[in-house]
């Protein structure tokens, strides 16, 4: 028998999918899950012409691949991978390729690649997106890592990504160290963002219009032909219109209000603030899931607390067109938010990050695609070094003229008591970013007065202490 270009270590969806992915490209695939019945049971699965072998231990994945060996890891983020990584290090030889497609956090990444190449062993942190979908027909795939590494493994990871509709491949190095995985969890902090903003546009017009599923089915189809094109909006739509077959209500309508999460996003708001890189749509996303959890304190909320009733009494039309472009402007303010952190980290961690590139990889395949990443290519086109999306004339013209929409949604919102974090922090932080002078000599007046902390002075140079 031939041996295999690629391995697979790990066989949930993601991991089976991927491997499938892989050998329908045309490079055979050894697969091993710890399980042993996973395993069996995922190849007795399996056609006669895809190319993909079963092993039951690590020395027999081993000797199932070819030199270097590509392994590919995808199980559970954290201890898991440590010890895959321990398991089958016996069996390797100096050059063999480890890539770990996890949603690992970036900092594991560096220690790990940093150890292993110790040891003759190369290493990739390649974050991976687009689902179980995604993972069969085609992911975004953003490596980072060993360069050489890379070059090995370029051709299948080619292969196997998402091609954006004029046949680009959505894949391409990123860094050195934990860069991809960097990128991975930025994105992940992107798509908190936006799917808070689209769950609060949804809120506001079915609370606050009285929308049923049918109409908001059709008002998303229809966003969705026009400059919010985006999977996102696309999935919207549909959800929409999925009916539970129990109770023939919308599905949405019998699903619990209870967010789940992983923690890239919380990773994302933690970094930005170690990074001091402001990132208020994706913390008010991350803080939104967080008040979703507590659904017992909510309930029993709901009965002390008294708020205005979500009755709007307003132009209907108005609402709906200003709602379409308030949600517009505030999705580029949350990408300006996550391309701000990535050149920050860029900066600080010497990645060297491309954000065209990122751009480009971002723009099939994943969750976060959308029709306006092309856009933010062009951008980086004309400024390659530009510090913030606003700072582009076609971006800061697309919120300018929209801005006017944002503010009255929230105008309509508050005085429903629609809570509409995300909504509102992304005109905060477009609001903060555009003013020449902040409060914060205030806040510095004050940490002189009680701390001696000292501050500096609009009209001369150094430090300087006051007793207040």
């Amino acid at each position: 028998m031939d041996k295999a270009k690629f391995a697979m270590v790990g066989l949930g969806v993601m991991g089976q999918n991927l491997a499938l992915n892989v050998a329908n490209k045309g490079y055979p695939v050894a697969v091993y899950n710890r399980t042993e019945s996973v395993t069996r049971e995922f190849v007795a699965g399996l056609t006669d012409d895809q190319a993909i072998f079963g092993a039951y231990s690590y020395s027999e994945l081993a000797a199932k691949v070819e030199q270097p060996r590509r392994i590919m890891i995808m199980v559970k983020a954290g201890p898991a991978v440590d010890a895959v990584i321990n398991d089958i290090k016996p069996f390797l030889d100096p050059g063999d390729i480890l890539i770990d497609g996890g949603n690992s956090f970036f900092e594991d990444t560096e220690r790990r690649t940093t150890a292993l190449e110790k040891e003759g062993l190369l290493f990739i942190g390649a974050g991976v997106s687009g689902g179980e979908e995604g993972a069969l027909h085609g992911p975004s795939i953003m490596p980072g890592g060993s360069q050489e590494a890379w070059a090995a493994l370029a051709e299948i990871f080619t292969a196997a990504a998402a091609k954006a509709y004029d046949g680009e491949p959505c894949v391409d190095y990123v860094g050195p160290g934990g860069a991809g995985h960097y990128v991975k969890m930025v994105h992940n902090g992107i798509e908190y963002a936006l799917m808070q903003l689209i769950a609060e546009v949804y809120d506001l017009l079915s609370r606050g219009l009285g929308l049923g599923a049918d109409e908001l089915g059709d008002l998303f189809e229809a966003w969705n032909d026009g400059e919010l094109s985006s999977y996102l909006i696309e999935i919207t739509h549909k959800i929409f219109r999925k009916m539970d077959e129990e109770t023939g209500k919308p599905l949405l309508d019998v699903i619990l209000d209870e967010a789940q999460q992983k923690g890239t996003g919380k990773w994302t708001s933690q970094n930005a603030f170690d990074l001091g890189a402001p990132t208020h749509t994706i913390n008010a996303a991350v803080a939104s899931r967080i008040i979703s959890g507590m659904k017992g304190q909510r309930t029993a909320a709901y009965e002390l607390i008294q708020g205005p009733a979500p009755v709007f009494s307003g132009d209907r039309e108005e609402l709906l067109s200003a709602v379409r472009a308030a949600l517009y402007a505030s999705m580029i303010l949350a990408y300006a938010q996550g391309f701000g952190l990535m050149q920050a980290a860029s900066d600080e961690y010497g990645y060297a990050l491309d954000m065209k590139k990122i751009a480009k990889i971002w723009r099939a395949g994943c969750i976060i695609r959308a029709d306006l990443l092309d856009d933010i290519m062009q951008a980086y086109d004309r400024n390659a070094v530009l510090d913030n999306l606003l700072m582009d004339d076609h971006f800061r013209g697309e919120v300018v003229k929209r801005q006017g929409a944002l503010r009255y949604v929230l105008t309509m919102a508050i005085p429903m008591g629609i809570p509409v974090y995300a909504l509102s922090s992304a005109l905060a932080y477009f609001d903060a970013y555009r003013t020449e002078r902040l409060p914060a000599n205030l806040t510095q007046a004050q940490r002189d007065f009680f701390g001696a902390h000292t501050y500096r002075r609009l009209d001369k140079e150094g430090t300087f202490h006051t007793d207040w």
